[in-house]
C-alpha cells in the first residue's frame, strides 16, 4: 500500500529553504524531558522510597524493569489500535495519563499499588515514544527530520543530566511523593504546552496506519533498523548497567569518582546528540557506522585498563558516540517508513528499544557474574563492529539494487517499438 501527502502540503513539508518549527519541537522536547525523568525518577530514591512502601530497595530498582517491559507488551498493539485518533490528540492524551499515573504514585500506600501505577504509566509511555518521533517529522521537511529528531531527543539527554539528579535531589529534600506530584504537575503543564505549540493534524494529511505489513514499503528497512537498534542497545546496557564496578574495578578509581564521570559521559552524550543533529550527520548511516566503530574502539580502550588519563578520554568518546547513534537510527527509521506508516515503525522502534535495555541488563548481570566487569566492554565492542557491519552491508546492497533498477529504467525504450523491417 502506498501512502502519499497531498501536494500541497508536500510542497510547503519539502521546500528547501524551510525552518525548523521552533516552537513545536521545543514543546516536544519538554515532553520528552518529563517522560524520561518520570521513568528513571525512582532510581535516585531508592532508600527513601524502599523506606516509604517498606519494602526492599531491590523490589523499588525492580519497577523500571516493570515500566520498561510494559512498554515493550503495549507499545506497538495501542499504536494501532488508537490509528484513528488524531495524533495530537491522542499525544495530549498520553501525557495526562502519565502524569495522572505519577500522581497516583505519590498517593499509592502499598508497593502493589505504586507497581500498578507504573504499569500505567508504562503503557501511556510505550504509546508516547511511538508518536513523539513522528510527530517531530510531521513538523519538517524530509531534509531536516534528522535536525528535528535530535531536537526532541535532546529533552531525553537533558533528563539524564539535570531531570533525574534534580529530581533526585527534590526527593531527598522534601520527599519522594511530594517530587512525584511535583512532576506530576510538570506532566499535566507540558500536555498544555503541546496542546498551545504543537500545531494540529493537517487535514489532508496522511492516513495512519493501523499497522506495518510486509508488503508496506520500507517495511523490511524498518524491520533492519530495528532489530540493530535491539541489539545495540542491548549491548549498551549491559555495560551501563554496570558502570558503577566498571569506573572503579576496571579503570581504577575510587567510588567518588562514579558521580563526576557519569556528569562527564551525560555531557558527552549531549555533544553526541548535537553532532547528531548538524550537518555533519547529513548522511546518517555513514555517520551511524561512524558512530558504532568508534564506540567499539573507545570501549576496547577501555578494556585494557591503560593510562587513568586515557580511560577517561575513552569514557568520554565512548559517551559522545553513543549520544549520537540513537537519533541517527530513529532518523533512519523515520527515513524508510512511509510518513502514513510512522507511528506503527516508531512503536516497533520503541519495542526493540525496551528489549534491548532490559535484555542488556539480564545479559550483563550474567556475564558479570560469570566473567567479571572486564570482559564487558570487550562484548559491546564485539556487538557494535557486528551491527556497524550488518548496516554496511545491507546499506550496499540497496545502494546497488537501486543503481541496477535505475540503468534499467534509462535502458527502457522511451517510445512504441518501431516494426522490423521486413523488406527484402
Amino acid at each position: 500500500m502506498s501512502v502519499t501527502e497531498p501536494a500541497g502540503e508536500r510542497t510547503v513539508r519539502n521546500h528547501p529553504g524551510a525552518a525548523l518549527p521552533w516552537p513545536g519541537l521545543l514543546a516536544l522536547a519538554a515532553a520528552v524531558f518529563l517522560s524520561i525523568t518520570i521513568e528513571l525518577l525512582p532510581t535516585g530514591l531508592l532508600p527513601e522510597m524502599g523506606e516509604g512502601l517498606r519494602v526492599p530497595e531491590t523490589l523499588i530498582g525492580l519497577t523500571v524493569s516493570v515500566y520498561a517491559f510494559t512498554v515493550v507488551l503495549t507499545s506497538a498493539p495501542l499504536v494501532a489500535v488508537t490509528s484513528r485518533i488524531p495524533r495530537r490528540a491522542l499525544l495530549i492524551a498520553v501525557l495526562i495519563v502519565l502524569a495522572c499515573s505519577t500522581g497516583l504514585s505519590a498517593l499509592a500506600p502499598e508497593y502493589w499499588m505504586f507497581v500498578a501505577a507504573r504499569v500505567v504509566g508504562g503503557v501511556a509511555h510505550g504509546v508516547f515514544w511511538a508518536l513523539v518521533a513522528a510527530a517531530a517529522a510531521r513538523l519538517v521537511p524530509d531534509h531536516l527530520i534528522g535536525r528535528a529528531v535530535a531536537v526532541v531527543l535532546g529533552g531525553g539527554t537533558l533528563a539524564l543530566v539535570l531531570g533525574v539528579p534534580a529530581g533526585t535531589v527534590l526527593g531527598q529534600a522534601i520527599g519522594w511523593r511530594a517530587a512525584f506530584g511535583l512532576i506530576a504537575l510538570l506532566a499535566l503543564v507540558g500536555a498544555v504546552v503541546v496542546r498551545l505549540a504543537v500545531p494540529a493534524d493537517h487535514a489532508g494529511a496522511s492516513p495512519t496506519a493501523a499497522r506495518y505489513r510486509v508488503r508496506d514499503a520500507g517495511f523490511w528497512q524498518v524491520i533492519l533498523v530495528c532489530a540493530v537498534t535491539a541489539v545495540t542497545m542491548l549491548g549498551q546496557y549491559a555495560v551501563y548497567t554496570y558502570v558503577a564496578p566498571l569506573i572503579t574495578d576496571l579503570m581504577g578509581f575510587d567510588a567518588g569518582a562514579i558521580g563526576p564521570l557519569l556528569f562527564v559521559y551525560g555531557v558527552a552524550g549531549a555533544v553526541g546528540l548535537v553532532i547528531a543533529g548538524s550537518p555533519l550527520a547529513r548522511h546518517a548511516v555513514g555517520t551511524m557506522i561512524g558512530s558504532m566503530a568508534i564506540a567499539a574502539a573507545a570501549l576496547a580502550t577501555i578494556a585494557l585498563d591503560l593510562a587513568p588519563a586515557v580511560s577517561v578520554a575513552a569514557f568520554a568518546v565512548w559517551g559522545v558516540a553513543f549520544g549520537a547513534i540513537p537519533p541517527l537510527l530513529q532518523t533512519r527509521l523515520l527515513q524508510a517508513a512511509p510518513a502514513g506508516h510512522r507511528d506503527a515503525a516508531s512503536a516497533l522502534f520503541t519495542t526493540a528499544f525496551n528489549v534491548g535495555i532490559g535484555g542488556g541488563a539480564l545479559i550483563g548481570s550474567i556475564l558479570f557474574g560469570v566473567l567479571g566487569v572486564a570482559a564487558l566492554p570487550w562484548l559491546y565492542a564485539a556487538v557494535l563492529v557486528v551491527a556497524a557491519t550488518v548496516v554496511a552491508v545491507a546499506t550496499g546492497r540497496a545502494t546497488r539494487r537501486q543503481s541496477a533498477e535505475r540503468s534499467a529504467g534509462d535502458a527502457a525504450p522511451t517510445g512504441p517499438t518501431p516494426p522490423p523491417n521486413v523488406s527484402a
